[in-house]
């Protein structure tokens, strides 16, 4: 460790030791010396002199992170002490009286699981057998081809995060100087994975402020744009931070052009049964692909559809055109995965291997995902309705029936979302995105009064 010495002397300053003789080791003859709380203290014929060492860190170049765009705005949230305050920012579900919920059927596996006695050994590398099979199942249907012909590798993944990461990591070797593709807008995640994977990216536009929708023509003609081979991140379904999904007409034309660019398109599927309610609904656009005979990557993540927020359960799917090829794509993951965390945890996969594998469960599964959608879609209404009523100003507010999944894109700027937190006290990201899974039925008329305040009288 580097360090500088601080000499404080009741003699001439020759009387203590020097920096070049502490190096070295050396003491004066006839003198003491012993060293107590970082000084070193030199006795010689009666007189002391003290020298300090003051420790300068390796670190001191370590500079303060920002606060994250997302989870910070938790914890600004709890730091108001306002009754009225609304944490509308991490997209986490919460019941009508705004806490957080566990699923029943969560409930139900976990006791099964205990009364299995089943223990906490590792896992294998590519995570539980019975959760990558149910997983798979679950996303590309379990009569799929793609499965039959054994074309699938699945492997448990860290939640939607850990799966991404994973695949990027799998581009960067085995695909040097591809580019991948993300949404304008996209999840404040996806960036952080790819720069951290040192894997180029670039954007292809996706929303159009002046119709608070899709700008499809821009969506299609940039990816004809892009260097034939580019990866192209998609939202399967409840596109985050817009709420805004292509219709199915519009999916075909863009599994068109990709097919045409020969580019490789990579889903990620944070809300499948979450959105619509129906797993089937939620998968079509990842289906509508592997029909195709097309390779594609696909990430998965059990954070909301099944509350296992902390889990960190998920998975990272590669289609390939043949068993070889999965089979070897499979092996490459499990290489890539064990220096970055060596296995993934048990509990969330044998809760998800669990309620989808057992059919009781799986039905009851698939009424509370019914349940929580439904909660959320009357949430939009009210808030659609209540932004209607107040607002005189002729404004459009239907654009946000039009959105779907569990957030909104109010089209606020930043200026706008700060009012909405400073004066309002209600806590979103800066990007003008609400999480309607935070919101109670009671509260819309009081979010409609702070967004026509914000969006009239702040530019």
């Amino acid at each position: 460790m580097a360090s500088t010495m601080l000499s404080i002397a009741s003699a001439a300053p020759s009387a203590s030791l020097s920096m070049h003789e502490k190096l070295k080791g050396k003491v004066k003859l006839g003198s003491t010396t012993n060293s107590t709380a970082g000084f070193i203290k030199t006795k010689s014929f009666g007189r002391v002199s003290m020298v300090a060492a003051v420790n300068v860190s390796r670190f001191e170049g370590v500079t303060m992170a920002p606060p994250d765009p997302i989870l910070g705005v938790s914890e600004a949230f709890k730091a108001d002490t306002d009754e009225k305050k609304l944490n509308l920012g991490v997209g986490a579900y919460r019941t009508e009286e705004l806490q957080p919920y566990v699923l029943d059927v969560v409930k139900k596996a976990e006791n099964l699981m205990l009364e299995r006695g089943e223990n906490k050994e590792y896992l294998p590398i590519e995570g539980l057998a019975a959760f990558n099979k149910v997983t798979a199942e679950l996303l590309f249907g379990a009569d799929n081809s793609v499965l039959k012909e054994q074309r699938v590798a699945t492997v448990q993944g860290l939640s939607g995060t850990g799966s991404l990461r994973l695949a990027a990591a799998l581009i960067e070797r085995y695909f040097p100087g591809a580019k991948v593709l993300i949404s304008s807008p996209t999840w404040g995640n996806h960036k952080n994975i790819f720069n951290d994977a040192r894997v180029p990216w670039s954007e292809y536009r996706y929303y159009d402020p002046k119709t608070v929708g899709l700008d499809f023509e821009g969506m299609i003609a940039d990816i004809k744009a892009a260097p034939g081979g580019s990866f192209i991140l998609l939202h399967g379904c409840a596109h985050n931070p817009t709420g805004i999904d292509p219709t199915p007409e519009q999916w075909e034309k863009i599994a068109d052009v990709i097919q045409e660019k020969n580019h490789i398109p990579f889903f990620d599927v944070a809300y499948q049964g979450f959105a619509s309610g129906s797993l089937g609904n939620d998968a079509s656009s990842v289906r509508l692909f592997a029909t195709r005979g097309m390779e594609l990557l696909v990430a998965q993540s059990y954070s909301k559809n099944l509350g296992l927020y902390a889990e960190r359960i998920g998975a990272m799917n590669v289609v390939c055109s043949s068993s070889d090829l999965a089979a070897r794509v499979k092996s490459q993951l499990k290489r890539l995965a064990r220096p970055m965390y060596s296995n993934p945890p048990v509990h969330g996969a044998r809760i998800v291997a669990n309620v989808v594998g057992n059919p009781a469960l799986f039905d009851e599964w698939k009424a509370e995902m019914e349940m929580m959608a439904g909660r959320i879609k009357n949430v939009r209404q009210k808030l659609f309705d209540s932004l209607s009523a107040k607002d005189k100003s002729g404004k459009d507010w239907s654009f946000i029936l039009r959105q779907i999944g569990m957030f909104s894109f109010t089209g606020l700027n930043k200026a706008q979302s700060d009012n909405m937190t400073n004066k309002w006290h209600v806590y979103m990201t800066k990007d003008g995105r609400i999480s309607l899974a935070g919101l109670s039925l009671a509260k819309c008329e009081y979010l409609a009064d702070a967004i026509i305040d914000s969006y009239h009288n702040v530019s």
